[in-house]
């Protein structure tokens, strides 16, 4: 009998100290990491939600990509844009004193050299790529947007542009193709602005009477296409506020998911050091208490 009470208690005491030690050592890492919740046995319910709002995160995170990835590819549109309308307008200019009767035809030739530049800047800008490498007017084509010839630009990109979601259900189309921007109506018919510029530089290199001819029709095609582009960039900047608008959504959604996690899984920091403080204590106590208590004997007692 008394052989199995010592065992019983050195048992009971040694598992005792043992769960005192395991929740202790549990409010230690409660207070490390800030988290009251390391098993989902811990509270099934808040680690359910836990789980929701760590899903939650996650497509964040890939609407956060897609929103960085977008942003990126419209500010190099609206970079190459203002170029091209600065190109436009420098081209109006020329032309403005193309369709001058007074000048020379090699004051004209001169022009139409330097029109012929503009319009092979036109397809090095149309052929610009975006932070993937992909041609930034080309829609989805991993080449260049645009073959030229020489004579005639030809667009190899595809119709249209994918779009990228970036929260909530909302997405927005990272880019412009190329015939957005180039191609629109004259008073001939449909044209671009590669051929209005190479047309002018060709009749200015002519000279004569259909050299000031050409430059003054092309006044009309010059600001037709230049309104075209200022539409792309009108589109564009509006993209570029709907993805910030957003991305700013989208930060104070992630900073009420932040708050909701803290008070789903939290660690109330104060009130785990107190129970820290009184587990110690308690285990402190009932390790002096256990030795005091398995020293004691028959013998002490008759003494």
């Amino acid at each position: 009998m008394i052989n199995l009470s010592t065992g019983a208690f050195f048992e009971r005491s040694t598992q005792q100290i043992g769960v005192l030690r395991s929740r202790a050592e549990t409010l230690q890492q409660q207070i490390g990491t800030g988290n009251r919740i390391e098993r989902s046995s811990d509270d099934p319910v808040a680690a359910a939600r836990l789980r929701m709002l760590a899903r939650s995160e996650r497509m964040a995170a890939v609407d956060t990509r897609n929103s960085q990835l977008a942003e990126a590819d419209l500010s190099l549109a609206d970079q190459s844009l203002g170029s091209i309308a600065d190109l436009v307008i420098r081209a109006r200019e020329l032309a403005v004193r193309g369709a001058a009767p007074t000048l020379s035809d090699d004051q004209r030739a001169a022009i139409g050299i330097e029109m012929k530049g503009l319009r092979d800047n036109l397809i090095l800008l149309a052929n610009s790529r975006n932070i993937a490498g992909h041609a930034l007017l080309g829609g989805q084509a991993t080449g260049a947007a645009y073959v030229d010839d020489g004579v005639t630009a030809q667009f190899v990109g595809t119709a249209a542009v994918d779009s990228l979601e970036i929260g909530e259900g909302q997405s927005v189309v990272p880019g412009l193709t190329g015939p957005e921007v180039f191609e629109f109506e004259a008073a001939g018919g449909p044209t671009d602005m590669f051929s209005v510029l190479g047309n002018l530089a060709a009749a200015l290199t002519v000279g004569g009477g259909t050299a000031t001819q050409a430059s003054s029709d092309a006044l009309a095609s010059l600001d037709a296409g230049l309104a075209k582009i200022t539409t792309a960039q009108t589109v564009v900047g509006a993209r570029l506020n709907w993805v910030d608008l957003m991305t700013e959504r989208r930060d104070n959604n992630a900073e009420r998911l932040a708050g909701e996690r803290a008070d789903v899984g939290g660690a109330d920091i104060a009130v785990t050091m107190s129970r820290l403080q009184e587990t110690l204590t308690v285990l402190e106590a009932t390790q002096s208490s256990f030795v005091r208590l398995a020293n004691l004997s028959l013998f002490s007692m008759l003494r």
